[in-house]
């Protein structure tokens, strides 16, 4: 079984074998760390000092040490090189497990050296100067565990790591101008992205971690993380590897099904550990970072292992753990978020920390995209609205919203349409010709509309049902939702279509009932009833679509985002919706210039009858084109929000 602690963070921390046992870690820290006891290092290793040559390397400082390992800054004579230099027993699949990852996130392992005579392993990697996690932790605790303020502690913790090994401060990066400009919850957020995204890259070649915590990040002289030790990590696609041998990590950080594996007699349980353990582990470290506590309370697990005698195998101290953690969140970790901690930012850690992995995040990178999310304002305000947002109240209700959106603006059409063909047309037909004319209509319109509507509730069906699941805390299938957002997408563009498609055909409807009942109509009505049909097109066309793009866009599609991970096609289905803005703009712009042209194929006398319904034609579609620009620009910003986080979101591929 491998050591937890003998890895590359507690190298860079300076962090002695003893630090890391469980008496000393739960006198300062108040929390089960380990699950295993550590005593001293094996004895053959004990012979290693600083200053002497093994193999290429020339060992210069001491960094860290555990019971099968101890770990060296050291100069690569061959390279010129500074490595960190881990020397330990010839056992293990370590190196083949380390050699398949190759990411920005996590510690870049070179390459091994075996010393045949004395059968040690020297597996030398990336040396990062800048500290651990566990550093920035500490400096938190000792602050009171108030949270900082803004990125400037992370940083400031790398400094003090720098300046303890002589390393000069970098002076100019655009990480830490970066950070600088963050405040804390964005900064655990950033922090997060990116060893989330790491998790992801790992667990797309078959490893798992199994042992996050503050001491296993490491720090670069800008701040960037990267993951390290993957001592205690399963690696299923190296060949004889087994979760048993692997198995281990730092109880108060473990996911409930990895703390289960721990009780005597479960070790089978490791086989089933899953990427969500580790998405669990990252949880509550961010939100140890984020508070300065962990989110459970495991002061009973504490006093029943004093009472065993100090055994962190002792059932009834996991017991009482896996009782906290299924009680969720403790009081006192949620009251101590900061105050300006994003909505966004507390959803995905709550969601991160479910006790059923089934709810948690499925993967990293669909934790990665919402901790994203978390640091654009604009994009999180949208997903994540605060509790009093019209946003937020009108999202159940898009059926009525939908309708009513496509309604008025088609009544208000209607009503323009009646008048105008009534004073030039149909009141200059003879009275039976009139009746037969207005049976047709409403025989039309108790016809068609309901048969629009249905065809419309039919097309929004995802739209209607996917959202209503999400709100009821049932889990949507992957398809499901990315079915959904698409049809978000979409579903102005098929409302107006039906709509538009239902003036069409009351359009030739009433053309050939007035050749049937008047034995049709003269060319001058004939063009008045064109034009009247082209106002109404356009009202129809290009008012329903934004009065419902903005909505969707708005308070629907963020909801949808808030679940589950985009795929890359929805950054370009959001760039067609804002390419299509414009075209509707022009539909908008050209309903009071349609209503102007119409009033040049009129007489005198025809002006005079219908001068009142030109004006508020010509008024209204003002009024309606600078509504449209509004919302055009309001819901042209949304978009570009929500695209930023699609398009910073984890690959799904390796």
């Amino acid at each position: 079984m491998s050591d937890p602690t003998a890895d590359y963070p507690a190298e860079l921390t300076q962090t002695q074998a003893a630090a890391e046992t469980v008496d000393e870690t739960a006198n300062s820290t108040g929390t089960l760390e380990s699950a295993f006891s550590i005593t001293n290092p094996c004895d053959r290793l004990t012979q290693i000092e600083v200053g002497q040559r093994h193999d290429d390397f020339d060992l210069l400082v001491e960094l860290g040490s555990g019971v099968f390992a101890r770990v060296f800054l050291a100069r690569q004579r061959s390279l010129q090189r500074l490595v960190a230099v881990k020397i330990s027993e010839n056992r293990g699949n370590e190196p083949q497990t380390l050699a398949q990852l190759d990411h920005d996130y996590i510690v870049r392992v070179f390459d091994q050296r075996i010393l045949r005579d004395r059968d040690w392993r020297l597996l030398y990697m990336q040396y990062l100067p800048g500290g651990t996690l566990l550093d920035l932790v500490q400096a938190i605790r000792r602050a009171g565990r108030r949270p900082p303020d803004s990125g400037r502690a992370l940083l400031d913790a790398v400094d003090n790591a720098l300046e303890s090994r002589g390393e000069i401060r970098p002076t100019e990066s655009s990480t830490r101008a970066e950070l600088e400009s963050l405040s804390w919850p964005e900064t655990v957020a950033w922090l997060g992205k990116r060893l989330a995204e790491a998790l992801h890259y790992a667990t797309s070649r078959g490893v798992l971690h199994r042992d996050i915590k503050p001491a296993n990040v490491l720090l670069a002289p800008d701040g960037t993380p990267k993951l390290a030790d993957f001592n205690i990590s399963f690696a299923r696609n190296v060949s004889g590897a087994s979760p048993f041998a692997y198995f281990g990590g730092s109880l108060s950080y473990m996911s409930p099904e990895q703390l289960m594996a721990c009780r005597p007699g479960h070790m089978q349980d490791a086989a089933n550990l899953d990427t969500r353990s580790d998405v669990y582990s990252l949880a509550v470290m961010l939100w140890e970072l984020l508070t300065g506590l962990k989110p459970f309370d495991d002061s009973a697990a504490e006093a029943a292992r004093a009472r065993s005698g100090g055994s962190v195998a002792d059932a009834t101290a996991l017991e009482l753990m896996l009782v906290t953690r299924r009680q969720g969140v403790s009081a006192a970790a949620l009251d101590a978020l900061p105050t300006d901690c994003p909505a966004a930012l507390r959803r995905v850690l709550l969601k991160a920390l479910s006790a059923e992995r089934d709810q948690r995040w499925a993967s990293g990178a669909e934790l990665a995209e919402q901790l994203q999310l978390c640091l654009d304002p604009h994009a999180r305000d949208l997903v994540d609205p605060p509790s009093q947002s019209w946003r937020l109240r009108l999202r159940p209700f898009f059926l009525p919203i939908a309708l009513l959106a496509g309604m008025i603006p088609n009544l208000l059409a209607a009503a323009y349409n009646i008048q105008h063909n009534q004073l030039l047309i149909v009141s200059k037909l003879s009275e039976p010709a009139q009746e037969r004319f207005m049976l047709v209509t409403i025989l039309l319109n108790l016809s068609v509309w309901p048969l629009a509507v249905a065809v419309l509730i039919y097309w929004c069906r995802h739209v209607i049902l996917v959202p209503r699941r999400v709100r009821r805390g049932l889990a949507p299938p992957a398809e499901a939702l990315a079915r959904a957002r698409h049809d978000c997408l979409v579903v102005s563009d098929r409302v107006v279509f039906v709509v538009f498609s239902c003036w069409v055909v009351a359009g030739l409807t009433f053309a050939l009932t007035l050749q049937f009942v008047a034995g049709g109509i003269p060319g001058r009505s004939a063009i008045h009833f064109v034009g009247s049909l082209a106002v109404c097109g356009a009202i129809a066309l290009a008012y329903p679509f934004f009065l419902l793009t903005f909505y969707i866009v708005r308070s629907v599609y963020p909801e949808l985002v808030a679940h589950g991970q985009t795929n890359p096609g929805e950054a370009e289905q959001l760039r067609a919706l804002s390419r299509r803005l414009s075209r509707y703009l022009a539909i908008a712009a050209s309903v009071p210039l349609i209503g102007i042209v119409a009033v040049s194929f009129l007489t005198a006398s025809e002006i005079a009858e219908v001068i009142v319904p030109i004006r508020v034609l010509c008024l209204g579609g003002i009024a309606g084109f600078a509504l449209a620009y509004w919302l055009s620009r309001q819901t042209e910003s949304d978009i570009q929000a929500l695209e930023r986080v699609i398009r910073s979101r984890a690959p799904h591929d390796p």
